[in-house]
């Protein structure tokens, strides 16, 4: 399940991101002109963002833009907002739900839900990976780093609780655990939605699907801090 960014506008209007007159697009027309100012962002870096350009990808005028946003960088921070607060809304409404789960069974929903937010909202995922992978320092400090202290987060709740119900050894070192947990569902996650990536990482391949890859990550966690109790549900 996958909360919709329309929710958060009445918020980010509020916060003068975003005017009235785009809340109260039709919802197609809302989601055109955020994933032209994504998808140009990604495409160039919030620096070098094109106001023609993306009204042009948006299919609208450029007077159009503006009486949707009151400026350039308004509209690059409505942007970025929409990235955060999504990634990080789903995690607060799901984070408890997959803490309260066996570790098995959230590790496994953790990096399916992860995948489905990223294909529900490709223009927030491929500007997430210009920050992530090319290491662009705007996306980097206003949308990659808040998102992944808050994934980070998830899994440290989803390990403190199993650890609760006895699913992980006692001695365990939660929190490098949780930092190395996390890696390895950002990588198991992030070839499903940027495939050139397995190229590096050969996560699947051949007879490898990623499902059997999933299982046998979520195995090598079990096998290396659990205590079997809980595994099997």
């Amino acid at each position: 399940m996958t909360l919709r960014w329309t929710t958060l506008l009445p918020e980010l209007e509020a916060a003068g991101l975003a005017t009235r007159t785009f809340r109260r697009l039709d919802p197609a027309r809302q989601s055109a002109v955020l994933t032209a100012v994504l998808d140009e962002a990604a495409a160039k870096g919030p620096a070098a963002v094109n106001i023609k350009e993306v009204a042009r990808r948006a299919g609208v005028s450029v007077g159009a833009l503006y009486t949707y946003f009151t400026h350039r960088d308004g509209m690059l921070s409505f942007a970025a907002e929409i990235c955060v607060r999504s990634l990080t809304a789903e995690l607060d409404a799901y984070g408890p739900a997959l803490a309260a789960m066996s570790l098995r069974d959230a590790l496994t929903a953790y990096v399916a839900g992860g995948v489905e937010w990223g294909r529900t909202m490709p223009g927030a995922a491929a500007l997430f990976a210009r920050g992530a992978y090319q290491g662009d320092p705007e996306v980097l400090d206003r949308v990659v780093r808040p998102v992944a202290d808050a994934m980070r987060a998830t899994i440290g709740g989803v390990l403190a609780a199993a650890a609760a119900r006895g699913e992980i050894r006692p001695g365990v070192d939660l929190e490098a655990a949780t930092r190395t947990v996390h890696a390895l569902t950002v990588a198991l996650g992030d070839v499903q939605l940027l495939p050139y990536l397995n190229t590096y990482l050969q996560v699947v391949g051949d007879a490898v699907t990623l499902e059997r890859a999933l299982a046998a990550a979520v195995e090598l966690v079990l096998d290396g801090i659990g205590t079997g109790k809980g595994a099997v549900t």
